[in-house]
């Protein structure tokens, strides 16, 4: 009994770290732009697709590539992922900033169809669902019937160490000082002689690359990747945003750990709990807006009028 809670207290982490790189991206975004950027799960997903390229592009020019061609085709997926995210703001979601929040909402829904859509023609055979590796095979057994995943461990370091990174970076560096700055006030921190558009790009560069981490272990995780992955992503990435309340980081880390803990739960007890996961994860949703529209960790705006 011990080793099997183990084992499911390992899954319940894992997933909620790959959540949580998600999720910290919608929070962020909102935090900052004030806007839902409701495709950044369609493009997390992208990754995925962009390291298979990859892959097949190092295997193609190189034999003998396995580990070292797969972080290769990694790292580049997530620098691409980030600069995906750059180029979709200048080209939509710039034009949104200072709109009703409204057409923010429906635009970037529409963007996150066609990123789907683009995906599935251009990828070869992109409609179907692909094969995605694992992303490091090894597994280690420290106790009689408890099975510790190598893959599992490194979702886990890697989403501590990236979210430690964005800690200090918002809150350590000048750049974080400018992020902070435009998201409190964004025609005061321009009197200051600071540039909202650089702090967009930057904003979008780092919250695309680590959605695009995210997605990456998603894919891994499920041992298949499809063009229509976004879609569930996204919708779990917010929902959590939302349950620990957007534009809170720590709160997107939390909602990410709760809805990962409620989907372990329900698969580990429920006959075909697979199927009933979901239900249960946006029946939480409910309950939090209901109980505390603002989120576990956000505050209630207040205007005057």
């Amino acid at each position: 009994m011990t080793a099997e809670l183990m084992q499911q207290g390992l899954n319940w982490l894992t997933l909620g770290c790959i959540y949580a790189l998600i999720a910290v991206g919608f929070s962020l975004l909102f935090g900052v732009l004030k806007v839902i950027h409701f495709s950044h799960g369609d493009v997390s997903l992208v990754a995925p697709f962009v390291a298979l390229a990859a892959l097949q592009g190092l295997s193609a020019s190189a034999s003998g590539l396995s580990a070292i061609g797969l972080l290769i085709a990694c790292f580049i997926a997530v620098v691409a992922t980030g600069i995906l995210g750059v180029v979709l703001d200048w080209l939509v979601i710039r034009r949104f900033r200072d709109a009703p929040a409204m057409m923010a909402l429906v635009a970037t829904v529409a963007l996150g169809i066609a990123l789907r859509e683009s995906v599935g023609h251009l990828f070869p055979n992109g409609h179907n669902p692909q094969p995605f590796p694992r992303l490091i095979e090894a597994d280690f057994n420290p106790t009689e019937g408890f099975t510790l995943p190598a893959f599992n461990l490194l979702v886990i370091g890697s989403s501590i160490v990236v979210v430690a990174l964005l800690f200090l970076l918002l809150r350590h560096t000048p750049l974080g000082v400018r992020i902070r700055a435009v998201s409190q006030d964004r025609e005061a921190a321009r009197l200051m002689a600071i540039s909202p558009s650089s702090v967009f790009r930057a904003t979008f560069f780092i919250t695309s690359a680590v959605g695009g981490l995210g997605g990456l272990f998603y894919a891994s995780y499920a041992g298949v990747t499809r063009f229509d992955f976004g879609i569930q992503a996204g919708l779990i990435g917010f929902s959590a945003a939302v349950v620990g309340g957007l534009g809170s980081m720590p709160g997107a880390i939390i909602g990410s750990l709760l809805i990962a803990g409620l989907d372990t739960v329900v698969q580990a007890t429920l006959p075909d709990g697979a199927s009933y996961r979901l239900v249960f994860a946006f029946l939480l949703v409910i309950l939090v807006l209901v109980f505390r529209p603002a989120g576990l960790f956000g505050s209630v705006a207040v205007e005057k009028v």
